[in-house]
């Protein structure tokens, strides 16, 4: 049976003939002999046709349809022309390197279609003395138009990715996790730092962010008055008494004395630690502006963190979309679950979703129920949110309303709305106000 070899190169398709068989026990490792060696390996393989691309254009949509699996015009047309007078079609195999693309061209042209591995050997040896084969192209003139295919082709990748929205989401909830761990490992190192000098404050003041602005303000305890009771005051949101009790701890702390170059340090620290709490706060109405827009039921139904970190975990909407809802379910706890299933434990009911305000406010016995439930409401609003091309939280607020629902249900046994019908009054809403606009 004839076999021809379909190579794809950066300027246009070229066919090739095998014209030397072996026994097919010794093929594979014939082949392999022979790739190093041109002069062995011209004799196995020769040149029948070569169609270079009209364009640069041209070439950009050929490598996109041989990406996806599927026959374009142009290799359909150059395959016909000079395999169609070979013989009967069930007497040609054609030798190709992917999968997809050899079912493709089976049933449009239903030519018979190889890829094992002396195929695959064939085409790496073609591909190793590829400028010396194809007699039409001088040194080097393959390689750069591989390079500038190679650069369209990303370009194109990215400039139609309908994930890269979802990248700015990924990289700011990953940032912003970066980010606490970083704050809260510097808050415990001022706090730390500035307690040999105010030990007191530690107990006063709780939260970090006003520890560091405070630590900044006060600076030298024994130079601390009543004239800045104010300035206390709006640090600690208005807490006259709270502020007094600072003023009067630093008065009688039992802190030991600082120098002056130590409390310029504690202070250039504390300066970087407030900053990074103020830029946190920006990275997360960032977050939340974009989760608005890219995934605004998702982040209507269980907030815009968990939300954020469901798509991060999948690696784009598209792929949470995709995901069942028991695997939306676990998402986050896959070692838990493939060490439960190796020690035959009970698997985890909830993994990234446990963050959620739902999970936390059911029940004991039904936090594994509202899980799967709230698993299933999460799938389908990520789905709305992927494929409908008008965005609104219509959706979100209704798939929200049906866990609160369920919350009840299981608490006082009151019968919730059918799914149908609250995705009937949605979408009756949504009708209306698009009449109205």
């Amino acid at each position: 049976m004839p076999l021809f070899i379909l190579f794809e190169t950066a300027s246009g398709y070229a066919l090739f003939e095998r014209v030397q068989s072996e026994e097919i026990g010794q093929e594979l490792g014939e082949v392999q002999k022979s790739i190093l060696d041109l002069s062995k390996f011209g004799q196995m393989i020769k040149l029948k046709s070569f169609m270079p691309f009209k364009s640069a254009g041209d070439a950009l949509e050929n490598i996109n349809d041989i990406s996806e699996g599927i026959v374009g015009e142009s290799l359909k047309n150059f395959l016909e022309m000079n395999l169609g007078n070979a013989g009967k079609k069930s007497k040609i195999t054609i030798g190709v390197s992917d999968k997809a693309l050899a079912s493709s061209i089976k049933q449009e042209l239903e030519y018979n279609c190889s890829f094992d591995e002396v195929v695959l050997e064939i085409i790496r040896g073609i591909r190793y003395h590829g400028e010396k084969m194809l007699k039409q192209f001088k040194q080097g003139d393959l390689a750069r138009a591989q390079l500038g295919l190679g650069h369209s082709y990303s370009r194109a990748k990215v400039k139609f990715n309908v994930n890269r929205s979802d990248n700015m989401i990924i990289q700011a909830i990953s940032l912003l996790d970066q980010l606490d761990k970083d704050v809260n490992t510097f808050s415990m190192r001022i706090r730390e730092w500035y307690s040999w000098h105010f030990p007191e404050l530690v107990r006063l003041v709780n939260d970090n962010a006003k520890y560091a602005v405070l630590a900044k303000l006060i600076g030298d305890k024994s130079t601390l008055s009543e004239d800045k009771i104010n300035d206390i005051t709006k640090i600690v949101d208005g807490d006259e008494d709270l502020a007094q009790h600072i003023i009067d701890a630093a008065r009688s702390s039992m802190g030991t004395d600082i120098s002056p170059i130590d409390l310029i340090n504690i202070k250039l620290f504390a300066d970087r630690v407030i900053s990074l709490n103020e830029y946190r706060a920006r990275l997360f109405s960032y977050l939340q502006n974009k989760m608005n827009i890219v995934a605004p039921n998702l982040a209507t139904l269980i907030g815009e963190i968990v939300g954020a970190r469901l798509i991060a975990h999948a690696g784009s909407l598209t792929n949470l979309s995709k995901y069942p809802a028991s695997t939306v379910q676990i998402l986050g706890a896959e070692k838990a679950l493939f060490r439960a299933l190796k020690t035959r434990g009970k698997t985890p009911k909830y993994g990234l979703i446990f963050h959620s305000s739902f999970i936390g406010r059911a029940g004991a016995k039904n936090k594994g129920r509202i899980s799967r439930y709230l698993a299933n409401k999460c799938s389908i609003a990520s789905r709305i949110d992927c494929f409908s091309e008008n965005p609104t939280t219509k959706f979100g607020e209704a798939l929200k309303s049906q866990v609160e629902e369920r919350m009840m249900f299981y608490e006082s046994g009151l019968v919730p709305r059918k799914n149908t019908d609250v995705m009937q009054e949605v979408m009756q809403s949504i009708g209306k106000l698009s009449l109205q606009s």
